[in-house]
């Protein structure tokens, strides 16, 4: 089987993490987010992913050469000289796509976090005998998304109602799709969105069928919505592989902490954080709702709270990070700082406070 990773663009709603490296490759729960995604895919029999991409492929593939050895997968780049919306890449990576075999291939957002259930996708869309599969999660405020209708016993897609107005149902498109060969005769080499023009002319066609999630899924291409994935995906490795998260009288809930990491005496961490490789935290500090990215230093009696702190980045003594701080790379923040929600660009050094929400250029 194949799958295609609609990686897209630059990553703007994540800078200034991505103007160090292109979204998919920042960390996530101390790995590449991409990596979750790849791991899956792996595990459930994919032989090959394609990424599809408009923005520096050479960064990405360079990087994930090792990867492809470890996991034992072929990784390749279908790249866009224009954007080509969510279906023209399909198009485009069509000759990859197609191996004559007429298995479905898998198609995926890059941003997405969830347990992938890749088995039971591929269980129902061979059950169902219909062209495509997408799949669906609950929300709790459908009115922000294209909502999808669909009968409930079949799980047969009868519409799509673009942020309805009154309530048509709470299920919204999680960015997952297993699709037949034959999609690709839909869809023509030109910029097109797969969800507005291509779903839905296969669910007039009665071919389009949808799977609720089970478990938890966010799309983490945004600060505050990356906090709530790593809480998401730190309560369901609790539920699925408890050993993975770290022990001790110093932390507080669900805590990932890499095994290369230092922690000081009399640390507090948790809930909800990720430590990654090679960082050291010094005695005292508190951490709470945040990712320390790989080769951060924190010195002591700092606090962090709801930031994430970028690679190599510097958190002087009684410094105060909160409220959706984002550091970029190699960023260093003075003795006694206080930072309020500053989103600080790479290779910056901060020495006096920041008061109220703003960007350091």
């Amino acid at each position: 089987m194949k799958a295609l990773i609609l990686v897209g663009g630059f990553g703007t709603r994540l800078r200034p993490l991505t103007l160090s490296m292109p979204k998919p490759l920042v960390d996530f729960a101390n790995k590449p987010m991409i990596l979750h995604q790849i791991k899956a895919l792996k595990d459930v029999g994919v032989t090959e992913v394609i990424l599809a991409i408009n923005y520096r492929p050479e960064v990405m593939l360079n990087f994930l050469k090792d990867f492809e050895n470890q996991l034992g997968i072929k990784i390749t780049c279908s790249q866009e000289t224009e954007p080509m919306g969510t279906a023209g890449p399909l198009a485009l990576a069509r000759d990859k796509l197609i191996d004559g075999s007429g298995e479905p291939f898998f198609v995926l957002n890059s941003d997405v976090i969830s347990e992938y259930p890749f088995s039971q996708l591929i269980q129902f869309h061979k059950s169902h005998g219909g062209e495509a599969t997408i799949v669906v999660t609950k929300v709790d405020e459908p009115s922000k998304y294209g909502v999808v209708v669909m009968e409930e016993e079949t799980g047969k897609v009868e519409r799509f109602v673009e942020k309805p107005k009154i309530f048509v149902g709470n299920k919204i498109n999680a960015g997952i799709y297993l699709l037949n060969p034959s999609v690709l005769d839909r869809i023509e080499l030109k910029p097109t969105s797969i969800e507005k023009e291509i779903f839905p002319k296969i669910a007039s066609d009665q071919k389009l069928f949808a799977m609720v999630l089970p478990g938890f899924w966010m799309d983490i291409g945004q600060p505050r919505d990356y906090i709530t994935g790593l809480r998401l995906y730190l309560d369901s490795l609790r539920k699925n592989s408890p050993s993975k998260l770290a022990k001790g009288t110093h932390i507080v809930g669900n805590v990932l902490v890499h095994e290369s990491a230092i922690i000081g005496e009399g640390c507090l961490i948790g809930p909800d954080v990720a430590v990654g490789p090679g960082c050291v935290v010094d005695p005292g500090v508190r951490l709470s709702r945040c990712t320390v990215m790989r080769g951060v230093r924190i010195k002591k009696h700092a606090c962090i709270t709801s930031s994430i702190i970028g690679w190599h980045s510097t958190v002087g003594q009684w410094a105060r990070i909160e409220n959706m701080t984002i550091l970029g790379e190699d960023v260093h923040v003075g003795d006694e700082v206080y930072s309020n929600g500053g989103v600080v660009l790479p290779h910056k050094e901060i020495k006096s406070s920041i008061l109220k929400p703003e960007i350091v250029m």
